[in-house]
């Protein structure tokens, strides 16, 4: 396929996961950048900080004292956004309609040590991080109340992150959230109408092109996905279709963690700094039923666009008609496999 009018003219671009389109402009990277420069802190932080609430040893706001640990440390959150003893309740007053939400919310230590990220971790560290997330899931899917487990990171105080401590979340509620809904939905319709993985197909139309392909192992790939809105958005997805991270075995654990210390690596190196991005992984609903439509996988949506101090903005056009971006995919590909 020749993808030069891709490179060239805007465009827009279909997220067959969810439905939307996403307008690229690639004549506009060009354009010179007078807009907001982000302050990046690169200083090099402690292993170990007194005044951390998530550091080993350290007592937290609520009271409690964390254990000495030496490696993963899960707790339910201090600070939950969704609570497991909420009133179930339900208000309609003509257009004015809301619905009670319940659930369990958690925080994943990846590190006792202060100073690391993910990409300061090595595979076999970071399998401990992916073991913990199988552990957590197994338990809140078990749960009758919890229909969905989200999984996630923000890094970086540019994406909201109050402790730089290298942790992660685990949000678990009674509904689907709206973008699960939306990949619940389209993955179902694909797998009713071809009795196939929409991901799976994806994976290997872009696995023959090998055109936004980051890196891959025997057990995934990633990826910058076509329809990618953030300018180094990637995508890890397994090469077999899996409905939910528990089906991986031991050996695809190692290759799964593999990819991300690939990932964050290519990140840090990519503008010289500690990479900021939210992450999460998209699983089948742990609502009892077979999912078989599902096809895991692990987003990454960094901010940064020209440099460790330019941050993309979604404003205007993208509040009120839909995402754009300027670079595309290709490039933004191409760029983040030179640093492997």
């Amino acid at each position: 396929m020749n993808f030069t009018d891709l490179q060239n003219y805007s465009h827009k671009r279909l997220n067959i996961l969810t439905g939307e389109w996403v307008l690229v402009s690639p004549h506009r990277a060009k354009r010179p950048w007078q807009g907001q420069n982000e302050a990046i802190n690169n200083d090099k932080r402690p292993t170990y900080d007194d005044t951390c609430y998530l550091c080993a040893g350290n007592t937290r706001i609520n009271g409690e004292t964390n254990p000495k640990y030496e490696d993963v440390f899960v707790f339910t959150n201090d600070f939950a956004a969704l609570q497991s003893d909420s009133k179930t309740f339900s208000f309609e007053d003509g257009l004015l309609v809301a619905q009670s939400e319940t659930g369990i919310c958690k925080v994943v230590c990846f590190s006792p040590d202060h100073s690391k990220s993910l990409a300061d971790m090595s595979p076999a560290e970071i399998q401990k991080v992916v073991f913990a997330w199988q552990r957590e899931f197994k338990e809140l899917a078990s749960n009758p109340k919890i229909n969905y487990v989200q999984i996630f990171e923000n890094k970086g105080a540019v994406m909201g992150c109050s402790n730089p401590h290298p942790h992660g979340q685990i949000w678990s509620q009674s509904t689907l959230p709206n973008e699960v809904d939306k990949k619940n939905t389209r993955q179902l319709h694909y797998f009713n109408k071809n009795n196939s993985s929409l991901l799976g197909d994806y994976l290997a139309q872009e696995l023959e092109n090998e055109e936004r392909i980051i890196f891959e192992n025997d057990s995934f790939a990633v990826l910058v996905p076509f329809w990618a809105i953030w300018p180094f958005e990637a995508m890890i997805i397994p090469k077999i279709q899996q409905a939910n991270i528990l089906e991986m075995t031991g050996v695809q654990t190692l290759q799964y963690a593999e990819a991300i210390a690939v990932l964050t690596k290519a990140y840090d190196k990519l503008f010289n700094t500690s990479f900021p991005y939210s992450s999460g992984i998209h699983q089948a609903p742990t609502n009892g039923e077979t999912n078989t439509h599902w096809h895991w996988h692990m987003s990454f949506y960094p901010p940064l666009l020209r440099s460790a101090t330019v941050k993309k903005f979604m404003v205007g056009y993208e509040m009120f008609g839909s995402p754009q971006r300027d670079i595309t995919p290709e490039t933004a590909v191409n760029m983040l496999r030179a640093l492997l």
